[in-house]
């Protein structure tokens, strides 16, 4: 197996390079064509085998360096869920609903990208968790959950366009939103042409520009609350008048609608495992930056708005894009002029990369889902820059749909479109957690210890256990509030809050009933594959590393232990 991996290694690195002969349009032209690759017969090789090989020894680029994995880590999820979005959860639950939505979305966040971390650090392999369910689970949850994960971005994709080009009316409406949505469409698709180090090119300085920003709200609007602009103290009033709930358990079972939202992508850094050049040394670091993000950006800003937006703002409650942001609503009640203009541009940016994060994120999931024989193959023509170009183009062939901008019944198509996918991601989520814990129970089941892991997750299986638990939760109390939103039910509103729930068993069915594998719903413990994929091949020689590492680690002084665990 290893001479296999060195094989493919070489031939892949060789194929990304270019002759010197010829001119930049002839180079340019022969990037096009697919990498060259050692190929073996798989024809013979069950669906699961395949799915494995596939993904493992799929040829993308290793161009992410670790600064770009560490920007995507931190400011890669920041989008119109933070900036937008928590305004609605904001005018349907009160400030404490924001809060205890954002713990509990959080604290499953944090479980699940720690074991997702450990997962990609060990299998580094082409789209890592979707792959992961097909690998230790069943290749129909494979195909459901992908693809579901794949057509979340899909739709992301051109209402982030629609987003963006309203974004920009708020400074001049007098310019046709479609030609924003063009000029947009271009530049994304652009920059993701540029191979997986343009796309993490961009999203490093994007998300820093995003990091920023959010740091400087959060200090600016603790001094409004303080006393500083044209309200005067602030403090905790809102809280009391008009209160911290607005709905009682149902407003905060309708604020994790947001919390989804605004926590989705927070994953891509596991999906770009492949891509990067040490996964070893990046994943590590960047999966630890999680807790950061999850304080600094969602707990904290929950709270400063919480005190600065009050739930009953005509703006939060009639406004639309822009002017519904508790952001732009808090600086201007502040009585601060420029500091909204900077807002909108920083919700500008958030826009565009989430809108690159969409093309890269469905690309990658549907290339990998194709080496996993998922999909048809045409959807995993890698070529020699790394590119998974079918895939991009089918995605930018979607982002059309960004044109309905002009259309009266935009909002109507979104909202059925997102209603495709909505309850997935807690399922998603969870089943991460799942997938995890089976990782563990395989090693066990085959006589192997955990001494071979090369990074394990600090939340260890209770982390794995709670975290599916409260994303089970959560999914009940949004399943709750769609089917009885007023009391009475409501079967018009629960298509459109839980659609993906019938899609998802439709799906699992006919994949099911198309591979004729009724016989198996979940793979054995003792046949689960744990060595293809990784890039450490000699097991003994990893754990004498690793071995060495944790000598180490012990002779560190107390503090240095304390910014390693934490950093």
């Amino acid at each position: 197996m290893s001479e296999k991996i060195d094989s493919l290694e070489i031939t892949t690195n060789h194929a990304t390079g270019y002759s010197s002969n010829g001119g930049y349009f002839s180079r340019m032209v022969d990037s096009f064509k697919p990498m060259e690759v050692v190929s073996e017969d798989d024809s013979t090789l069950d669906l699961v085998t395949k799915g494995v090989h596939g993904t493992a020894n799929q040829p993308l680029v290793r161009d992410l360096k670790n600064r770009h994995v560490q920007m995507i880590a931190i400011g890669g999820s920041i989008g119109t869920g933070l900036f937008i979005g928590s305004g609605y959860a904001l005018s349907v639950g009160g400030p404490a609903a924001v809060l205890i939505s954002y713990v509990l979305a959080g604290y499953a966040i944090f479980c699940m990208v720690m074991a997702l971390g450990e997962l990609s650090v060990q299998f580094p392999i082409s789209g890592s968790f979707n792959a992961f369910f097909s690998r230790f689970v069943d290749p129909t949850v494979g195909f459901t959950l992908g693809l579901m994960y794949a057509l979340s971005w899909l739709i992301s994709f051109p209402s982030e366009l629609i987003a963006a080009a309203m974004t920009i009316q708020y400074w001049n409406q007098s310019i046709d939103p479609a030609l924003w949505v063009a000029i947009l469409f271009v530049l994304i698709i652009g920059i993701n042409f540029f191979g997986v180090r343009g796309f993490g090119e961009a999203e490093f300085w994007l998300s820093l520009i995003k990091v920023i920003a959010v740091i400087g709200f959060i200090i600016l609007g603790i001094c409004i609350t303080c006393g500083v602009g044209s309200q005067g103290y602030i403090g905790g009033k809102y809280w009391h008048n008009p209160g911290a709930f607005n709905g009682g358990l149902k407003g905060v079972c309708n604020a994790f609608v947001s919390a989804a939202f605004s926590f989705g992508g927070v994953e891509l850094v596991a999906l770009a495992a492949a891509e990067t050049e040490n996964p070893r040394k990046s994943l590590p670091k960047a999966t630890k930056q999680v807790f950061w993000r999850i304080f600094i950006f969602y707990i904290c800003t929950a709270i400063v708005i919480g005190c600065l937006v009050p739930y009953t703002n005509e703006q939060l409650l009639n406004g639309s894009g822009i002017t519904a942001s508790p952001f732009v609503i808090a600086v201007q009640n502040g009585g601060i002029k420029v500091v909204p203009h900077i807002m909108n541009a920083v919700i500008l940016v958030a826009v565009i990369s989430l809108g690159n994060s969409s093309v890269y994120g469905c690309s990658r999931s549907l290339a990998s889902m194709a080496a996993q024989g998922l999909l048809p193959s045409w959807f995993g023509y890698i070529d020699r820059k790394g590119r998974p170009l079918v895939s991009i183009g089918f995605i930018s062939a979607f982002g059309l749909l960004g044109f309905l901008v002009d259309s009266t019944k935009e909002s109507v198509v979104f909202t059925w479109l997102f209603a495709l996918c909505s309850v997935a991601t807690f399922i998603i989520w969870g089943t991460v957690c799942v997938v995890h814990i089976r990782w563990r129970a395989a090693l066990k089941a085959q006589g192997r210890s955990t001494d071979e892991i090369i990074f394990v997750s600090p939340m260890g299986l209770f982390g794995s256990y709670s975290g599916a638990l409260v994303c089970f939760l959560m999914m009940i109390g949004e399943i709750w509030i769609a089917l009885f939103p007023h009391g009475s039910a409501d079967v018009n509103n629960f298509f459109q809050l839980c659609l993906s729930i019938p899609i998802m068993i439709v799906m699992y069915v006919g994949h099911k009933t198309y591979t004729r594998s009724w016989n198996r719903f979940i793979i054995k413990l003792e046949d689960i594959d744990l060595d293809t994929g990784r890039r450490e091949v000699d097991i003994d020689l990893l754990r004498q590393e690793l071995e060495e590492l944790k000598l180490a680690y012990k002779e560190k002084p107390i503090w240095k232990k304390l910014l390693q665990i934490l950093f």
